[in-house]
């Protein structure tokens, strides 16, 4: 499934990386789009991944997160 996640505090080049490499160790996601103007991240999740674990390995690498979504 495709989701959508909204991230503050990212404010430069290196900080769209850290996100996207916290999100690419996570078992079952791929396809991942890190934009910095509109705060996402945008990717394919497996079924059994959590979105509390989304979340936990993105606010680990230093970042707060709004929400996650379902994109259909």
């Amino acid at each position: 499934m495709k989701k959508r996640m909204i991230i503050e505090g990212m404010s430069c080049g290196h900080c769209v990386n850290h996100v996207k490499n916290a999100l690419e160790e996570i078992e079952g996601i791929k396809d991942i789009v890190v934009d910095l103007d509109s705060k996402t991240a945008i990717f394919q999740a497996s079924d059994d991944v959590k979105d509390s674990d989304l979340k936990y390995a993105v606010e680990e690498a230093g970042y707060d997160v709004i929400n996650v979504e379902i994109i259909v």
